[in-house]
């Protein structure tokens, strides 16, 4: 089981499950962190937090601890087509 917080620079992947305290898990699924999703890891802030994450053409500033809710499918799943699909 991977999470968003274990994504490298430029890695994509498809949301499997969004987790943590409730309050937080409805906000994400309502800023577009739906299961099923394709998600890609921008960057990282020099010191290792923030994440910049981008969904459905988004860009997101989330912290190491809450990315680690996102739980992500195998990423061996999210090739150059995914990512193509992410950035529009």
């Amino acid at each position: 089981m991977s999470t968003l917080a274990s994504l490298a620079v430029g890695e994509s992947a498809r949301i499997e499950s969004v987790g943590g305290e409730r309050g937080y898990r409805r906000r994400l699924l309502e800023l577009g962190f739906l299961p099923g999703s394709v998600v890609r890891l921008r960057g990282v802030a020099p010191m290792g937090d923030p994440l910049d994450v981008d969904i459905a053409g988004c860009r997101f500033s989330l912290r190491r601890a809450e990315a680690e809710a996102v739980v992500l499918s195998s990423t061996a799943q999210a090739g150059p087509a995914l990512e193509l699909a992410a950035a529009k």
